[in-house]
This record gives structure tokens, C-alpha cells and sequence, in this order.
């Protein structure tokens, strides 16, 4: 029987899977082992037994067996059992294995036995599907890993035993899932008529019987499209066969209803299609030529009940079928056929599927799988009129999967393809006919019956929209290949198009050019269509840049002549003013354009670039022509976007001029002649600022983007340093006719639309979006006031006012609009509208999906809030005082005076508090961290933790907000939320800080810690959720609550102090250990009140906490490592790593205090029993219930943290650029640190201060001189944070050492303790950290860069002579640690982008392992796997290197060099040419040899601080040189290279040897000759590797030797003390180059070269 964990396994597998698919699962193996076990379960995943007699009189008796176990039943159970067997069709033992297995999750589900038995049911079978379903993505994933698809094929065939069974059990598979989709069709059909039938008997009532319904027809719709897909992906991987589309084929008919249901048997239609009728595909030419006769056939013969759906299948099919006919081979087996007419009938086909609908299908099927959750009125118009005649799809049962429709847009996708590559005749002939059909209708022509026109190319044109949409790399189909077929499609679709073709056009061009690269080719697409535009604007053939902003230019001018009266009001329609321009739907092409445009701006810097720099179009200024023109509201609108989309990465200058341009147009400057007049007493600039607020007020659409206009134009500009001193807009906007600043749009968005038209109007989607904006462009006033300013200009030495980008700080309070902004948020319409904006439906919100308007509303609404308390004292104390001072001029205060602060308004609608608790469990990370964050806050105001008063037979609560959560009933399903977030996750841990459960867990324990710390000592709403039953200012356990049964929060809270891990491995991990902290912290704080502490400390005695705590307990030391860090490293104190440590110290300290209130309270209670096994513990061994004795650290053992170094006072950094500024204002206590530390944000606010006030000055006119400062700053900010380190690590000591004491005292009253150590070893950290060093090669390079240092540190204090690596398996287990560093060393080596220090390192990782693994035992086989591993990662590999070791910093070439030397030397031993005929193929050895020549220029020309290096670059280059040489082949190599050569043009060996080459170093003669020494022994080697039988190198020997004799001759003398001339005193060695010489002159045969030459001149010495 499965294990009452089988669901939550299933669960985790799914994760697992799910995180596979996304590259981010760290333990595949698991996922395998895992998946093995269950292949079974995959396999019987569609046998489902039906309810049989036998079962049932089994059921009937009173004892069952079930896998070998007896269960006695009463009447009860079996009544529930028979009732879910009726429900579910199950056979009658299974019902009852069912309850049994699901009968635990009934009360955390607060759900009956018989409601949790089918929920457990359904998500059993849709966890297995999905299984199935991401198994089968996988093993067909082209685009993943090699070995993960080869195992995930390997399990496919598992599941579907057609690895060693015969082939067609795919085919039987298949069917399986299609009989099963047959069977939940008809299940959901039986459920449908039971809603009806409940409906009809009035039973509309919520109860579990309609939840249980709703959920299980949601369950079967989803298991439906699992379904679908998994027989997608059979197909594609090529499971099936041919018959099995036969069958599809005769099944498909019977649909009869236009639903989701049908819509997931599309994706397999054209797979099928694809498979079957394709030349590309797994059938033959026969079999589709069969198919093809039966599809179109049964057309008449058979038609379908959905013949939409037919019609479009038979569009899919021909578009692969004609793909036969493009070319005909020989041999074809329709060889004696009228290809031409079968072309016809195909092509007629085709024709008549289009009338019959195929498109609207298709085109129906995308929108309504995609939908539209923003509202976007022109795509939603266009998208009505061509499917104005389509049968619509309800929305009745779920929306599609995130899956689901990417298989969609994929499968389309390939139909665009080969529609228009296989058949391009029939895609010509219907543009035609339409052209010819608009034409006709346009003139009033006689169609034979036809009265509007038929959009199939416009159809088309939408369906690749949807296909090509978010999907970058597969819109690179278009722009990849400009001879493809689809880039032709582009011209030939972009040429003599119509009003709604444009529009379509426009909307495919835009889904086709997302991203910086696509949209760059859109705009090269547009610039080549282009050409010169007459004077009268005539539609040019292709659509163009030209195209576009002549028509906008001509339509401006046009409608500012016009009147509003004449507009059309039909988009499409066929009505027209005879004075509209060029055509009636101008004003809808031109929305097109313009979207188009908007588009392209906000993907590309180059579009925006090239728009605005174009001299003859001033784009400003006539966008803002067009907006206070005569045009529809919808056309402004997109103007509006337009402007914000040029705003896109704005500068300061590109700002600055928009907001000119906008505060000129709203003051009437682009009016048009006919503007109205303006009243008496009135100016004409306020007079055109009120019109032009109230035209845009006056539609959704225009209302909308020019709040989303605001949000751009008040977004720092870019580069933001971060310090948000400047204001967004010219200090002197509007100053020509009304005070200065951004006031009039500020009131406009707040007064005009949120406060007054959002309450009474708009529609739900509107609505939501429309709240969306307002509160974003909120939200961003209030985030980017740098409050910071305030206090800098009152406490430091800063001269803030010269120092800002703003001209005083004074008008930088009043100008900014947060002062605005906040006072609007005090006013009483206002604040109705924004708690209105934060109450929704809880199912509502969980049914959302996250990037919906209602949950992305939602979280800036509660965003908001957040920033108005955190800044409201700002506000309150600072600016409006200061703006009371400045007040004239500016327009009448809006906020509220008696709300003194924000939490007087939520004291009124303490509802607020319940949502936000119900919202912090919807599985939302965002979500919840906003609502607990926010609920957090207000949970510990004071004025909301006032006592409430009671009603009548209500308990008596200690405040409001816990009144206000149980009078709702949702103290236990909140706390119920929290606690299943709180659940313990393996997964989730092998992830880390990057996982969501792990986040929302840190913010419901910081919410918890928050609220604690605030009010310990009387209830608040932290302790009713805890479990605690809140009564006055008392707190107790109610029998029977989730407290008393341990299922509460608290108990959530202890199982994560207890359970959770501190780390990975060795390394102890700041994100682990900051969970325990915490969550120990929570337990601290109440087992130290003396409201809560002896409950909570009677609780974990009964839970035997104490001992599950010392057991688990990890002994540190000096040699820890913190976050990958030891804390001897450097960078430690500023790093997580410190993090680590404090956590750590802390929680040792909550220990210790623990088990002295433990020891205290057995004592008081007189248990020496228990006593006895706590000094048992505290000795080092614990007793366990049954007699056990199990080894823990001592308390003696515990006191480890004392031997860690902290560090005392770090030297503060000397200053140049920054002296003066007092850092000491920065200093101060929170709630996050218990002692005083320096506010690093504040800290670096004063230096970019002080940098901007340098920068004002002219100091930074070098560039060096901003680099120093910046140096300097990051000094500085590194100094306090390890000051900040060093204060909280140094208190967390003490006061640990102070617990420790005390526990020490308390426990030496009756017993003595021993201590003992223990100590880490150094491949267990290597096996941590190796990994994450691949990790962040790329992402992070800081960390990767400490990682791989540490790595590094580990490998040179690694022995490698110790027994651990020699023959065994535990050395085995080691080498193989070791290899996988080196290995993933290389790997990284070989990855883009890879900063220069960390390759620096990861080549003296490679080095130290190649080093070490020389001088193991046994070591030839993995010598050869470093050779092997080296070739495995590839020719960039070698690459990398070769450019390194020429074109790195020094010490980098230096590493490079190394690491060549040793693989060359491994290449010797082992006899491998690879590293060799790399060096060949990268051309490093000729220039490696080469650059010998540049020897002496090079040391001529460097600082004498740099020849050491430089000298040590050369000898590493020469040994590398010499380890290639000293075979025969790399010897060659390195003559033809030019050795000698080199050698000569260096003229190293001609200088005279009493002085040697012009060094700026001390023991420049000594150095000289070393280099000598190098050279001469490469040399040498070559002579020697090459052998005295090879002529050519004796010949340039001797050649060498004679021209160099001078040097020799001197190097013999000194060596023989002749002439008394020595090196002695120099410290210069010659011995090894003057035997070096001899052994060249001995090679050569020199001494009889030059006695033979002497015989012809005589004269000439020769050595002797």
C-alpha cells in the first residue's frame, strides 16, 4: 500500500521536474532514482477499476485486507467509501484504500474524509500526468542536455515497455490516453448536468458539494490537456503510427461541442499533421496520399458535428501535405499523375476550408488560448472584426496552461512555416481576390451576394502574431536568413496593403521584433521598404519609415483643420466622410503606425536614437500636434505611448525636453486655431490646461497612457546612481503661468481620475488596470524622495544644497512630487479608493495568475501603503512644515487634517488586516512578502494594539486587529496558510536562498519577530497566529485548537529551529543558519516573556526540544568555512559570510539561555529524571526513550566560538577626495541590529554628495581622477562594513560567552563536564563550494572570484603524497572529488565572458591539481583524464589559454603559462601531440617564439617595480618552450617556428657580458644571465630532441655557436678563472650554461666544424 507520503513525494517529483525543465535542478540523480521507483505507478496511471460486485461485498465485512494489512471498519466508513466509490466510478476497495491514504489531510485541508479522498484522487492522477508530461518534454528536448534526454528516453521506454516489448506499445499507450480523454469528457458532461440540475433546484448556495464540483471539473480539464499533450509529445517522439491517426481521424467527428475540451485535441491534429503529411516527417508519400483522400473526402462524406474545427484541421493538413509536390524526385510513386490538377484541387481546397471558416478557427483557437488579460482596445477591435462571424469559445472551464500554449504557438508556428513555404500560389491568389473584392465593394460594384469583405490574409497575419509572440528566438525564422521564406513573406506582405491589413501587419511586425536585436532588424526592414514620400501623400508600395511619418505628418496638419464632428466612429466600416484623408479608416492605419513605432522605440536604442535625431522630423512636436488635434481619443492615446516609449532608458536631456514639450502642449502652445476661447478672468495657458485635462479624462484608452506617460517622465533618468537628488523635470515647468512644478498632473491623476471617475465607472479589467497605473506612478514618487537629504542637511558636514543636482534642497522638498503625492494620500477620497483598490475576493486572488492586472494591482497597492508609513514621519515633521512656509502659490491643500497618521485611517477599516492575512497564503511570493511586510507593520502600532471593545457574547480581546480576524473565522485558516509555507522541503533546501518557500519562510518569521519584539509582554496578532488563544492580556492553549494538537504555526516554527540544515556540507551557509536564527529567535522572545514563557517552555519540554537541539549542533573553529569563506579571508568581514557567523552566535546563544531555563524549570518541577538525562546531554551523550545512548558535543565542546579570531579595530582608510565628511551621523540602533552600526546607505549617499560637489568643481576633468575617488569610495565603504562586522560579531561573542557562562554555573550545582573537539576536512569543503564555482563563473564573478581562492587555498594545503589518494576505494572517492574541481575548473575557462582574475585563478587551480596528481601513485590513467578532459571541453579551451598567456595582465599570463607548461609536460609523459598541435592551430607557438625577439626592448622599457614579474613571465615562457622541445615533434615545431632565428634578432647573446642587457634592477647582470641559462637550455633540448642525424638543426647550431662565440669564449674563461675575471661577487652561477655550451659544441661536432674551417683560413682560433 502507498505510504501516506505518496502524494507529497509525487509533489516534490513534480517540482523536481518542473525545476529540470527550467536548469535549475541541482540533484538530478535523485529526480532518476526517484522517477525509477515510480515507473509502475506511471504505467497504471490510466487503469482505473470500476466499482464490481466482488468489491463491494468485500467492502461489506467488517475486516479488510489491503497489501497485507487488516483493517476493521465500522458502518461509517463504509457509508463514505460506498458514496466515493459512487462518485468517483472507483471500485469499492480502492475507495477505502483511498480514504485511508488520504484521511491525515483532512483536517489541515478542513475538508470532509469523503471531499479530501477526491481532492487526493485528482491531483494524484494530474501529478502523475504531469510527470509523464515533463518526462516526455524531456526526452525529446533538443535543445537540452545530451544525458539528461537519454535518460529521460530511457524512462519513457520504461513506462511505455517498448524497450524490450514489441514496438506499437506506443501505439497502445496513446490510446490508452485517448480513451481516458474520451472518459473525462464524459465524466465532465455527467458533472456539467449536476451543476445545471443544482442550479434549476435553486441550490446556489456555496457549500463543500459545489466546491468539491468546481474542483473537480477544474481537476478534469487540466488532466484533459495533460492528456492532450502527452499524446503531442508520443507523437512527435515518434511512438505512433500511422493507424493511429486513422483513428484520431474517426474519432474527431464525434465532437460536438466548441470548447477548451476541443481545443486540446489541436496540438495532436498537427502533430499528426506534421508527422504524417509532411515529406519532413516519420510517413511515406503513400500512406499521405491515403490520408490526404480521407481528410478531404470525409469533408462531405463525413462531416464533422465542428466543422470550424474540420475546416481549419484541413488548412493545417494541406499546408504540410503540398510540401510533397515542391520537387519531384525520380521514382516518385505519382509519376503517371496530373500533378497540375491535383495543385488545383489541393489549392480549391484550400479555398473553400477558408470560406468554411479555417482561419476564424484557428485565429479563434489563439486568442482564446492566449488570452488578453490587459485591456488593449485596438488588438481586441481588430481581433472582433475578423472574427466577427466565428463561433466564439466559452470561457467555462479553466484558463490553458502556461505549457499548454506555448505547445500551441509552437505547433503554429510550423503551420506558418509551411504554409507559406509549400504553398505560396495559394496565399498570392486569396490576397488577390480579396484586393479585387475590396476594390469592388469600395466602388459599389454587383458581388454576386457578397457583401463585406473577407480578411484571410489579415487572419493570417494576426495567427502569426500570436504564434511569434514573447518568443525572441523563434521570431529569428524571419530576420535570420533574408533569403528565407518567411523574410520574402515580410515584402511581399508589407506591399499595396489595406486599412485593416495594416493593422494586422502591424500587430504581426510587433510580435516578430521583440528584443534589442529583432526589433533592430524590423527597423533596418522599414528603412529598406522606404523611399522618397511626394508632397501629397501617396500609399507607397511597401510599408516604411517614410511611409509612416508622411502619413502622420499629412493626417496632423489634416485634422487640426477639421472638426470633431466629422470623425468616423467605425473603425472598419464602410461609411466615410468625404473630407477624411486618403482613405476612411486613416485614423485606425495611423493608430497602427503608431503602436508599431511605440513598439520598436521600447525595444531598440538604435530606433530611439535614429527617431529622434532626424532632422526633418521633429517627432515631439508633432505627436503633441496630433494629441491636441481633432482625432479619435484612441489615436492620442497611442501618441501618448508613443512619447513614453522614446522615454524608454531616458537620459536627462531627453527628459527635460519632453517635459517641456508636455507642459507646453497642456498650456495650449500646439492649439489649434479653433480652440475654444477661454472664459473671463482666465488665462488662456490655465484656462488650456483645464480642456486638455478634461479631454483626456474623457476616455480609457488617452487616460491610461498619459498616466503611464507620468511614470516614465518621473523615473530617474539613466545612469541613476541611486541617489535620487534631481529632480525628473525642469525646476522652472510651468513657472510662465502658474507656480512651478509637476502640481496640476499630480491632482489631475489623483482627483480628476482616482478619487473621483475610478468609484463610478469603467470596466472590471479597465478598472483594475487603470488602478495599476495610478498607484505605480504613486509608488514611484514616493520611492524615489531621498529622505536621506533631509537628515544629511541637518546633521553632516556635507554643504547638501552644493552638492545636489537640484539647486537647493529647499526647492528640491517642495518641487519633488512626493510632497504632492503624500498629502493626496491623506485625503479622505483618496484613501476610500486606495483601501477599496486592496479588498478583493481571497479565491479571486488565488485563481489569478501572478502578471494578472488584479494581483500586479494588488501589489502595488500594498506597496504603497508600505512607502506612505515608512515616509509618513517624513512628511509629517519635514516637508509639510516646510511647504506650509512656501505655500503661496500653490493650490489648496487636499489631505485631511485630523488624520494624524496613517494608521488612524486603518483603525477605521481594520478589514484591511484580515485580507492581508488571507493573502499572505495564496502561494504568491510577492504577495505574501508585501502583505506580511505591510501586516507586520501594523501589527505593531500601538494605536491599532488598543484594546477593543466586546459585543455582545464576544470574548474580550487584548486589541482591535485580533477583534477584527476572529470575528471573521480566519485566525485558523490564516495560521493554517503560514504553516503549510512553513513545512520543512528537501527541494527547496537543495536550492537555497534562490527557492520561494525559502523567502516566504524568512518573511513569516521576521513578520513574527517584528510584532514579538515590539509588544512581548502583551497578545497581539503574532500570538493568535501562533496558536495562542488571545483573552484580555492574557494568552492560554484552548483544548482541541491547532496549538494543542500541534499543528499550529508555533510548532511550525519549532520543527525549522530544530530541522533545518545550517549549510552544505562543511560550509556553513548565512541563508540556512539566518533561518534558524530566526526562527529560535521567535522562540527566545516568547519563552523570555512572562506572558507566554511557561507555555512555551512546557511545550518544548513535552516536545524533548532541548535534546533534538544539542544533537544537531555543529562545532566550529578557526578552520570553519563561513559561506565558502574561512575568517581568516580578507574579504570576510563584508561579505554573507559574517552574516553566517552572527547567525551562528546567536543561535548558540538562544541555546544556551534555553537550557538554563530548562535545567531551572526541572529543577522547580523537583524532576530528576529529567535532569538527570539534560546533564547527560550537556556531558555529551543523550538518553534516548528507548535506552539509546546517542553522542552529542559537550557543553564544553560548545565554547568553540571562542577560538575564532575576530579582529580587532580596522584602520580607518587614508582620504583625499572625501576628507572631512563626519561618517560618525551614520551611527546608530535598529531593530535588525541590537547594537549601534554605521548605515552603509547613508554613508554612501554622503560620498556620492561629495563626488557630485567634486564633479561640479571641475576635479574630475581626468578620467584617473574619477577612478581614484571612486577607489577610494569603495574603501571606504568596505572599511565600515567591516566595522560593522566586526561591532555585531564582537557583542554576539560576548553575550554568547555571557549565556555560555551562565549555563556553565547553573550546571557545575550538581555534575562536572568534559570538553572534546572535532575538526573539518578539506575535500568535504571542496565538494560544497566546487559546484558553485561553475555556478557564478558568469552570473556573479565577485563571488566566483572568492570561490575559486578558496578552492585554490584548499588545493595547496591538500597533500597529495597522503595515503587518501593512493589505490582504494576512499581514494578513489577523493581523486574524483579532485577531478571534478579540475574538470570544472576548465569548464568555466571555457565559458563566454569570464572576468580575467577569476580565469587567473581557475588556471592556478588546474595548475596545483596537474602539479599534485604528478606525484600520486598510480597516476597514469588520470593523467590521461586530464589530457581527455582538456580535449572534451573543446578547441575555445586552448583558445582561451593561448590568449591569456599573450594578451592578459601579467600575473594572469603568468598562471596561463604555467598551466600550458604542465599540460605540455602531461602531453610528454603520456605521449599525446594535442597540447602541441593546439599550440599549432591557435598559431601560439610561432608567436610564442617569436616574441624571444622583443626580449631586451621589453626590459629596456619597463619600471624597475615590474621586472621582476616581467622577468618571471619569460621563464615560465621558456620552460614552456623547453617542456615542448624535449620530444621530437615539438621540437621541430619550435625550430620551424624560427628559433634561431629569434634568438638572433633578440641579440641577447652579442651584448657584452660584462654589463648584459639595460635592466633598471639592482641584479640586472645575475638576471641577464639566467635568462641566458633559459634560453640556451631550450636550445639545447632542441639539438638534443631532434637528434645529431638531423642536419638542419646541427647546421643552425653551428651557425649560433659561431656567431655567439665571443659569449662563449668569455663564459669558458670566467668558468676557468681566466684572467682573473669572475662572477663571483655578482652572485651569477655560469656552471649549467657553460655545460650547457659544452654539450652543444660536443652535439654539433663544432670543434672539427671550426678545425675544418681554420684549414681553409688560417688564423682562427678554435676552443680548446
Amino acid at each position: 500500500m502507498e505510504d501516506p507520503g505518496g502524494l507529497v513525494g509525487l509533489r516534490g517529483l513534480h517540482q523536481d521536474l518542473l525545476a529540470l525543465d527550467a536548469s535549475r535542478l541541482h540533484n538530478v540523480e535523485r529526480l532518476w532514482a526517484d522517477l525509477e521507483a515510480r515507473v509502475n505507478e506511471f504505467r497504471k496511471l490510466l487503469d482505473k477499476p470500476t466499482k464490481n460486485e466482488t468489491s463491494r461485498k468485500a467492502l461489506s465485512s467488517e475486516i479488510i485486507t489491503l497489501d497485507e494489512i487488516e483493517y476493521s471498519m465500522n458502518d461509517q466508513f463504509r457509508e463514505i467509501a460506498s458514496q466515493l466509490a459512487d462518485t468517483l466510478d472507483l471500485d469499492e476497495l480502492e475507495s477505502a484504500r483511498l480514504l485511508i491514504e488520504s484521511g491525515e489531510n483532512a483536517k489541515s485541508l478542513d475538508r470532509s474524509k469523503a471531499a479530501s479522498a477526491i481532492i487526493h484522487f485528482h491531483e494524484r492522477r494530474l501529478f502523475l500526468l504531469e510527470c509523464t508530461r515533463l518526462l516526455l518534454r524531456q526526452s525529446h528536448d533538443v535543445e537540452g542536455t545530451e544525458s539528461v534526454r537519454d535518460i529521460a528516453r530511457q524512462l519513457v521506454g520504461l513506462i511505455l515497455e517498448n524497450k524490450d516489448g514489441p514496438a506499437r506499445n506506443g501505439s497502445l499507450y496513446m490510446q490508452k490516453c485517448l480513451n481516458a480523454m474520451v472518459g473525462i469528457e464524459k465524466w465532465l458532461q455527467s458533472l456539467g448536468e449536476r451543476h445545471q440540475g443544482n442550479i434549476a433546484l435553486g441550490q446556489t448556495a456555496r457549500t463543500e458539494y459545489t466546491e468539491i464540483l468546481e474542483f473537480q471539473q477544474s481537476s478534469l480539464a487540466e488532466q484533459h490537456e495533460s492528456l492532450g499533450t502527452i499524446v503531442t509529445y508520443l507523437i512527435k517522439a515518434g511512438h505512433t503510427g500511422v493507424e493511429d491517426f486513422h483513428r484520431l481521424l474517426d474519432y474527431l467527428p464525434k465532437l460536438d461541442r466548441w470548447n477548451s475540451i476541443a481545443v486540446h485535441y489541436v496540438p495532436m491534429i498537427t502533430a499528426f499533421t506534421s508527422q504524417f503529411g509532411s515529406p519532413d516527417g516519420g510517413g511515406v508519400l503513400r500512406e499521405a496520399r491515403m490520408l490526404n483522400s480521407k481528410i478531404l473526402d470525409n469533408k462531405d462524406k463525413a462531416p464533422w458535428i465542428l466543422r470550424n474545427l474540420q475546416a481549419a484541421m484541413i488548412t493545417w493538413w494541406l499546408s504540410e501535405y503540398s510540401g510533397w509536390y515542391i520537387e519531384q524526385p525520380t521514382g516518385s510513386p505519382v509519376q503517371n499523375v496530373n500533378l497540375e490538377a491535383e495543385a488545383q484541387a489541393r489549392s480549391d481546397a484550400f479555398s473553400q476550408a477558408l470560406r468554411d471558416g479555417a482561419f476564424e478557427c484557428t485565429l479563434t483557437i489563439c486568442s482564446h488560448v492566449i488570452p488578453e488579460q490587459w485591456y488593449d482596445p485596438a488588438r481586441t477591435g481588430l481581433l472582433d472584426l475578423l472574427l466577427r462571424d466565428s463561433v466564439p469559445l466559452p470561457n467555462e472551464l479553466p484558463l490553458y496552461s502556461t505549457y499548454f500554449q506555448q505547445l500551441i504557438v509552437e505547433q503554429f508556428e510550423a503551420f506558418v512555416d509551411t504554409f507559406v513555404t509549400n504553398m505560396p500560389d495559394t496565399l498570392r491568389r486569396f490576397k488577390l481576390e480579396e484586393d479585387d473584392q475590396r476594390k469592388k465593394l469600395r466602388s459599389g460594384f454587383p458581388m454576386d451576394g457578397v457583401t463585406e469583405q473577407a480578411f484571410h490574409l489579415e487572419r493570417f497575419l494576426m495567427i502569426i502574431s500570436f504564434a511569434f509572440s514573447h518568443r525572441a528566438d523563434a521570431a529569428q525564422a524571419f530576420w535570420g536568413d533574408f533569403d528565407s521564406n518567411l523574410y520574402g513573406f515580410l515584402h511581399w506582405a508589407s506591399r499595396r496593403q489595406s486599412t485593416p491589413c495594416v493593422s494586422a501587419f502591424c500587430e504581426m511586425l510587433s510580435s516578430i521584433s521583440e528584443g534589442e536585436d529583432s526589433a533592430g532588424s524590423a527597423h533596418r526592414f522599414l528603412l529598406e521598404e522606404g523611399s522618397a514620400v511626394a508632397a501629397k501623400v501617396r500609399r507607397s508600395t511597401s510599408m516604411s519609415w517614410a511611409q509612416i511619418f508622411a502619413e502622420l505628418s499629412l493626417y496632423t496638419s489634416k485634422s487640426r483643420e477639421q472638426p470633431t464632428s466629422n470623425r468616423s466612429t467605425n473603425p472598419y466600416g464602410r461609411n466615410h466622410n468625404p473630407n477624411d484623408i486618403d482613405e476612411p479608416e486613416s485614423a485606425y492605419m495611423l493608430e497602427s503606425y503608431l503602436r508599431l513605432t511605440a513598439h520598436l522605440c521600447g525595444e531598440s536604442a538604435e530606433v530611439r536614437s535614429w527617431i529622434m535625431t532626424q532632422p526633418n522630423l521633429p517627432i515631439l512636436e508633432l505627436l503633441f500636434q496630433l494629441c491636441n488635434s481633432n482625432v479619435p481619443s484612441r489615436l492620442q492615446a497611442c501618441a501618448f505611448k508613443l512619447i513614453r516609449s522614446i522615454l524608454t532608458q531616458k537620459s536627462v536631456a531627453i527628459g527635460m525636453a519632453v517635459w517641456t514639450s508636455l507642459d507646453n502642449w497642456v498650456s495650449g502652445a500646439f492649439s489649434p486655431h479653433n480652440f475654444p476661447r477661454p472664459p473671463k478672468a482666465t488665462t488662456p495657458a490655465a484656462w488650456a490646461e483645464e480642456v486638455t485635462f478634461s479631454a483626456i479624462a474623457g476616455s480609457f484608452e488617452q487616460t491610461c497612457e498619459f498616466i503611464c506617460l507620468l511614470q516614465s517622465l518621473v523615473r530617474p533618468s539613466v545612469p541613476d546612481t541611486g541617489l535620487n537628488d534631481q529632480l525628473p523635470f525642469p525646476e522652472t515647468l510651468g513657472s510662465a503661468y502658474r507656480m512651478a512644478g509637476v502640481e496640476p498632473y499630480v491632482d489631475f491623476v489623483f482627483d480628476r481620475i482616482f478619487a473621483s471617475r475610478l468609484p463610478h465607472g469603467e470596466d472590471q479589467v479597465q478598472h483594475r488596470i487603470m488602478t495599476l497605473n495610478i498607484l505605480s506612478f504613486a509608488a514611484l514618487c514616493l520611492r524615489t524622495f531621498n529622505e536621506d537629504l533631509v537628515i544629511l542637511a541637518n546633521r553632516s558636514t556635507v554643504a547638501v544644497d552644493e552638492a545636489m543636482n537640484t539647486s537647493s534642497l529647499l526647492t528640491y522638498v517642495r518641487l519633488h512630487p512626493f510632497s504632492r503625492v503624500m498629502e493626496w494620500m491623506f485625503n479622505d477620497r483618496v484613501l476610500y479608493q486606495l483601501f477599496a483598490s486592496a479588498e478583493y475576493k481571497i479565491e479571486e486572488v488565488s485563481s489569478a495568475s501572478p502578471d494578472s492586472p488584479l494581483i500586479l494591482g494588488l501589489l502595488r497597492t500594498i506597496e504603497v501603503m508600505n512607502l506612505i508609513i515608512d515616509l509618513q514621519s517624513t512628511y509629517l515633521d519635514v516637508v509639510r512644515p516646510l511647504i506650509k512656509l512656501q505655500s503661496a502659490g500653490r493650490r489648496q491643500p487636499v489631505l485631511n487634517p485630523s488624520l494624524a497618521s496613517f494608521e488612524d485611517t486603518v483603525a477605521l477599516k481594520v478589514d484591511i488586516v484580515v485580507a492581508l492575512g488571507l493573502y499572505s497564503g495564496v502561494g504568491n511570493q510577492e504577495l505574501t512578502v508585501g502583505s506580511l511586510e505591510l501586516l507586520g507593520k501594523l501589527a505593531s502600532s500601538r494605536k491599532l494594539n488598543i484594546q477593543a471593545t466586546p459585543g455582545l457574547n464576544q470574548r474580550l480581546y487584548g486589541n482591535r486587529l485580533i477583534s477584527a480576524v476572529e470575528q471573521h473565522d480566519d485566525i485558523d485558516p490564516i495560521a493554517r496558510s503560514l504553516c503549510q509555507a512553513m513545512e520543512l522541503d528537501l527541494r527547496e533546501i537543495s536550492q537555497g536562498p534562490s527557492a520561494p518557500g525559502w523567502t516566504i519562510k524568512s518573511v513569516i518569521l521576521d513578520f513574527l519577530i517584528h510584532c514579538l519584539s515590539v509588544s512581548p509582554d502583551t497578545p497581539t496578532l503574532a500570538h493568535a497566529l501562533l496558536g495562542f488563544a488571545c483573552e484580555g492580556v492574557t494568552v492560554h492553549v484552548e483544548e482541541g485548537s491547532l496549538f494543542d494538537e500541534k499543528e499550529s504555526l508555533f510548532h511550525a516554527v519549532l520543527h525549522l529551529a530544530i530541522e533545518y540544515p545550517d549549510g552544505h556540507g562543511v560550509s556553513l551557509q548565512a541563508w540556512a543558519l539566518g533561518m534558524k536564527q530566526k526562527a529560535m529567535q521567535v522562540l527566545s522572545i516568547l519563552w523570555a516573556s512572562p506572558l507566554t514563557s511557561l507555555l512555551t517552555m512546557r511545550q518544548l519540554q513535552e516536545d524533548e526540544s532541548l535534546f533534538a537541539l544539542f544533537l544537531r549542533q555543529r562545532m566550529v573553529g578557526p578552520q570553519t568555512i563561513w559561506d565558502g569563506r574561512s575568517i581568516k579571508d580578507l574579504d570576510f568581514p563584508y561579505t554573507e559570510s559574517a552574516e553566517a557567523l552572527e547567525y551562528c552566535l546567536w543561535y548558540r546563544c538562544s541555546l544556551f539561555e534555553y537550557t538554563s531555563m530548562a535545567i531551572r524549570l526541572a529543577v522547580g518541577d523537583r524532576a530528576s529524571s529529567l535532569l538527570a538525562r539534560i546533564f547527560s546531554t550537556l556531558l555529551g551523550s543523550t538518553s534516548m526513550p528507548d535506552g539509546e545512548q546517542i553522542r552529542n558535543p559537550t557543553v564544553f565542546d560548545l565554547l568553540d566560538f571562542i577560538e575564532l579570531e575576530i579582529g580587532g579595530d580596522s584602520a580607518s582608510p587614508q582620504l583625499n577626495y572625501f576628507a572631512g565628511l563626519d561618517f560618525s551621523i551614520s551611527r546608530g540602533t535598529g531593530l535588525q541590529k541590537p547594537i549601534e552600526s554605521f548605515d552603509t546607505k547613508m554613508i554612501h549617499e554622503m560620498i556620492a554628495l561629495r563626488a557630485n560637489m567634486l564633479r561640479k568643481s571641475g576635479r574630475f576633468q581626468e578620467a584617473t581622477e574619477g577612478q581614484r575617488a571612486d577607489e577610494e569610495a569603495q574603501r571606504i565603504l568596505q572599511h565600515f562594513q567591516t566595522e560593522n562586522s566586526r561591532l555585531v560579531l564582537t557583542f554576539a561573542s560576548l553575550q554568547t560567552t555571557k549565556a555560555w557562562a551562565e549555563l556553565l554555573i547553573l550546571s557545575i550545582g550538581t555534575c562536572g563536564l568534559d570538553p572534546a573537539g572535532k575538526a573539518a576536512l578539506i575535500l568535504q569543503a571542496l565538494q560544497l563550494i566546487t559546484p558553485k564555482l561553475e555556478d557564478y563563473a558568469t552570473t556573479n564573478v565577485r563571488h566566483a572570484i572568492d570561490i575559486a581562492k578558496l578552492i585554490l587555498a584548499l588545493l595547496f594545503q591538500l597533500d597529495f603524497e597522503a595515503s587518501a589518494l593512493d589505490r582504494s576505494r576512499a581514494g578513489d572517492v577523493a581523486n574524483d572529488r579532485l577531478f571534478q574541481v579540475f574538470r570544472t575548473a576548465l569548464r568555466a575557462v571555457n565559458r563566454p565572458n569570464v572576468d580575467m582574475q577569476l580565469r587567473e585563478i581557475l588556471y592556478k587551480i588546474c595548475y596545483r591539481y596537474l602539479g599534485g596528481m604528478a606525484v600520486v601513485s598510480d597516476a597514469p590513467i588520470r593523467r590521461r583524464h586530464g589530457i581527455q578532459t582538456v580535449r572534451a571541453t573543446g578547441e575555445r579551451t586552448m583558445d582561451v589559454v593561448c590568449d591569456d598567456a599573450f594578451g592578459a595582465s601579467p600575473t594572469c599570463r603568468i598562471s596561463a603559462l604555467l598551466l600550458l607548461d604542465s599540460l605540455a609536460n602531461l602531453a610528454k609523459i603520456d605521449k599525446s601531440n594535442y597540447i602541441v598541435d593546439s599550440l599549432l592551430r591557435t598559431n601560439f607557438l610561432q608567436v610564442l617564439v617569436e616574441s624571444l625577439e622583443s626580449i631586451p626592448q621589453e626590459l629596456r622599457q619597463t619600471n624597475a617595480n615590474d621586472i621582476p614579474v616581467l622577468l618571471s613571465y619569460y621563464e615560465t615562457k621558456l620552460s614552456l618552450l623547453l617542456s615542448i622541445s624535449q620530444n621530437r615533434t615539438g621540437a621541430v615545431h619550435v625550430m620551424n617556428s624560427g628559433l634561431f632565428q629569434a634568438i638572433r634578432g633578440s641579440g641577447l647573446f652579442s651584448v657584452d657580458p660584462d654589463i648584459g642587457v639595460e635592466i633598471d634592477n639592482t641584479e640586472a647582470l645575475a638576471k641577464y644571465y639566467r635568462l641566458l641559462l633559459s634560453i640556451t637550455r631550450v636550445i639545447t633540448s632542441v639539438v638534443l630532441s631532434r637528434g645529431p642525424q638531423n642536419e638542419q638543426t646541427i647546421e643552425s647550431a653551428k651557425v649560433f655557436l659561431t656567431e655567439n662565440r665571443p659569449l662563449v669564449v668569455s663564459m669558458f674563461k670566467r668558468q676557468a678563472r681566466i684572467g682573473g675575471v669572475s662572477f663571483d661577487d655578482a652572485g651569477v652561477d655560469i656552471e649549467e650554461l657553460v655545460e650547457l655550451f659544452m654539450l652543444l659544441i660536443a652535439m654539433t661536432g663544432f670543434l672539427d666544424y671550426e678545425e675544418q674551417r681554420d684549414t681553409l683560413k688560417p688564423g682562427r682560433m678554435v676552443f680548446t
